[in-house]
């Protein structure tokens, strides 16, 4: 007999027993996707080479000293700090490698864990351990004690987080062993290539590059392109002065003042983080920039005109502050498919958010999973109901109604044709008052 807790599919069972099957109460399993993944390839003086450096707000923090070579607050890491106004997760890929910096005395070698002109910075003391007949071996960046180790010889020591050790038998005492040799790398278009192949694997929002290489630039927009239209992975790319004349390339218009070893294109950073991290239902025009770069905003109304009607995203001063004028991308060729709602990122947010958010769902829940009957399209359409009225309760959508979704057979056994009727809400951007005086 059958214990508490067999399970059927029918009743069909034939010895006796209790066939008890436990299911889950109804819900909508579809979600709003996350939104806020940033990646940037990282030319850096030192980190990995040609890999994910994968950071968040809190590791960004804490974390990169270890892993790219500096504190949170130094100068090499304005970029991250201006991504971070926006996105929750910054995807890095360092390009450009270098050579390691490394230091020998006698028998005993160090090397720099990474390639790049950080590891000169590093400097090794050897102390006598007057509590054994041993040494101790400390590790310096800026002067600062990183790593501490008691051994008597060089085969005892271990890779610490920012050098190596290599050599044989005992180590003789030094004041201060500094390494050197390290350089950074040129960056070069396979390099690039290379990021791009690297990312394609991995889930982000938006990618960006700020460099003035008008090569790399259409590199990165066709690959957007492809990613959109090809792939269905609906993501962003950010670059500084390049017409795309397309909805998911934003075009910086502004230059910002070179500081601290950035140049006139560190704007994107800022820009690729808030586009990434805006919610579905949120719009960046009129957001008051809070970076740390000085934007130059020398510009007359009528620049700014020509500039929105030329598809460039462009800041503004406001009494002492920055904004941003209109949350729009490179769109400039309007047709009946592509009007002109669709060079405003807010409305593309939604779109994006439908077509990946959708994908998803079937993907996880259905693909393979549900019988392509009439039943199956039915509990699917409701998945797809349910998570547009998440839509319209937030405030991305508006005016929407189950009967805006029609869910039918394909022409093959296994095809699903959803056909949907969608209206994106916008942010309030104009105001045309008339007031009437008696």
């Amino acid at each position: 007999m059958a214990a508490g807790g067999g399970v059927f599919t029918s009743d069909n069972k034939v010895l006796p027993g209790a066939y008890i099957n436990f299911v889950s109460k109804a819900r909508a399993l579809g979600s709003i996707g996350e939104r806020g993944i940033l990646a940037m390839p990282w030319y850096g003086d030192y980190g990995n080479v040609g890999e994910i450096i994968q950071l968040d707000s809190e590791t960004f923090q804490t974390d990169c000293l270890r892993l790219l070579g500096h504190n949170y607050s130094d100068d090499e890491m304005l970029p991250l700090r201006e991504a971070f106004k926006g996105a929750s997760v910054v995807k890095l890929f360092r390009v450009g490698g270098g050579k390691k910096a490394s230091a020998k005395n006698g028998t005993f070698t160090v090397t720099a864990i990474h390639e790049g002109t950080r590891g000169n910075d590093i400097k090794i003391v050897v102390l006598s351990d007057v509590d054994s007949d041993g040494v101790i071996v400390e590790t310096y960046l800026d002067g600062y004690l990183k790593d501490s180790q008691k051994v008597s010889s060089v085969s005892e020591l271990v890779q610490n987080d920012f050098v190596s050790f290599s050599g044989t038998g005992a180590i003789s005492p030094t004041a201060g062993l500094v390494l050197s040799g390290g350089e950074n790398g040129v960056s070069s278009g396979n390099d690039y290539s290379q990021f791009l192949k690297a990312i394609e694997a991995e889930n982000f929002t938006t990618v960006v590059y700020s460099g003035d290489d008008e090569i790399t630039k259409g590199l990165f927009a066709q690959f957007t392109k492809r990613l959109r239209e090809e792939e269905g992975y609906k993501v962003t790319c950010v670059l500084r002065n390049y017409s795309a004349d397309f909805e998911g390339v934003i075009n910086v218009f502004n230059e910002c003042k070179p500081i601290k070893g950035l140049d006139k294109n560190a704007l994107v950073y800022w820009v690729g983080g808030k586009i990434s991290g805006a919610d579905v239902n949120e719009s960046l025009t009129n957001t008051l920039y809070d970076g740390e770069l000085e934007i130059s905003t020398n510009f007359k109304k009528s620049e700014l005109t020509e500039a929105v009607n030329n598809g460039k995203f462009i800041f503004y001063g406001d009494r002492g502050s920055v904004r941003v004028l209109k949350d729009i991308n490179s769109l400039l060729s309007f047709s009946p498919e592509k009007n002109q709602d669709f060079s405003n990122n807010q409305v593309i947010r939604v779109l994006d958010a439908i077509a990946n958010d959708t994908a998803k769902i079937f993907n996880t829940y259905y693909l393979g999973k549900r019988q392509n009957n009439d039943l199956g399209r039915d509990i699917f359409k409701t998945e797809l109901v349910n998570y547009h009225q998440k839509l319209m309760a937030i405030g991305a959508i508006e005016h929407f109604i189950p009967e805006n979704i029609t869910v039918s057979a394909g022409s093959g056994k296994g095809d699903v044709i959803v056909n949907e009727f969608v209206e994106p809400a916008m942010a309030m951007e104009k105001l045309y008052m008339t007031c009437i005086v008696e």
